[in-house]
């Protein structure tokens, strides 16, 4: 099945749109959504109808053209560039097409769409890098979604199982259903499986039994935004995987472009962290799973500090957290 772009434009800088996958209706149903105004894109990021870091940038672009054809300038921008603080690229691209636009909508889509492009071009370059440290044979495992539907590409974290894919080897993806809101389980599987990728999903308890039984390789999975130091924070639950891969001797990656490294930030103690609606753990679709008044304590990321991380696959190549510091200068 050949997916929809997770994010698109069409039209002009005037009477055009921005069409996202659905993905809150994923797996049970593939629904597009037009954009066409400011305060329903920043609805739409907000409840996670588009989400993952480099496709927030996209949306964040195009998003931005929506603001400046408005007239809601600077303040409907800030706007949009706050509604998801956790990942950096929403804000660098919002930030970006706002300087290049200068006021004019036409120049934002320009870059926009050379921000969307830079992206495409940016996910294959993780995958070529990191389809190496795929063998024959291999049990990788990944946390939340970072393929292609949280990305304007291919994708980050799964862009190199795509790759060696199409490289031809065999290999078994294993997929922590992610919880509260199930990225892993409802679009890490779907995606893979409509791709013919090997797939098994695992509840997040799971993944230290599957790597005690020896299925496991290596991990990859995403980050929402990289210290300089190498710190990263991704969907809840990846510090807890990484310190599993440590203790069971499996090599942890992070596959990230550079845009989503905060060079400004010095570690991770710095990474603002999301805390998100209480319901979305005390249900689970219409089903009660707690009472309805108890309290929940619901961060939609964690940091995974650098010493944990083997090393960060990158559209220029697999670092070390030693070698950030050049490399984002």
């Amino acid at each position: 099945m050949a997916l929809p772009k997770t994010v698109d434009w069409q039209g002009d800088a005037l009477t055009g749109r921005m069409v996202i996958i659905e993905q809150t209706k994923l797996p049970h149903k593939l629904e597009l959504l037009e954009l066409t105004e400011l305060d329903p894109t920043i609805e739409a990021i907000a409840r996670l109808a588009v989400r993952g870091a480099p496709a927030l940038g996209v949306a964040g672009a195009y998003g931005a053209v929506l603001a400046l054809r408005t007239g809601q300038g600077n303040a409907g921008l800030d706007r949009l560039a706050n509604a998801r603080p956790t990942a950096v690229n929403l804000g660098w691209a919002v930030d970006r097409v706002s300087r290049a636009a200068e006021g004019d909508p036409e120049r934002a889509l320009i870059e926009a769409k050379a921000i969307h492009a830079d992206d495409v071009r940016t996910c294959r370059a993780i995958g070529e890098h990191g389809a190496a440290l795929i063998e024959e044979g291999f049990g990788v495992l990944t946390h939340c979604n970072a393929g292609a539907l949280a990305t304007g590409g291919m994708g980050t974290a799964l862009a190199p199982m795509y790759v060696a894919h199409e490289q031809g080897r065999k290999f078994r993806v294993f997929a922590d259903e992610t919880r509260p809101l199930l990225q892993g389980a409802r679009l890490t599987s779907f995606e893979l499986s409509e791709n013919g990728v090997d797939v098994t999903v695992i509840a997040d308890s799971m993944s230290p039994v599957v790597m005690r039984e020896g299925k496991l390789n290596l991990v990859i999975t995403g980050a929402d935004r990289v210290a300089r130091n190498g710190d990263a924070a991704n969907k809840i639950g990846t510090y807890g995987v990484a310190l599993h891969a440590r203790t069971h001797g499996l090599p942890f990656y992070i596959a990230a472009p550079k845009s989503t490294f905060d060079a400004n930030l010095e570690s991770g103690a710095g990474i603002p962290i999301e805390e998100r609606n209480p319901d979305e753990l005390r249900l689970l679709g219409d089903s009660q799973t707690a009472p309805p008044g108890v309290k929940v304590y619901n961060p939609a990321f964690d940091v995974t500090p650098a010493e944990l991380i083997a090393g960060y696959i990158t559209e220029d190549g697999i670092l070390n957290s030693d070698e950030l510091a050049d490399w984002l200068k």
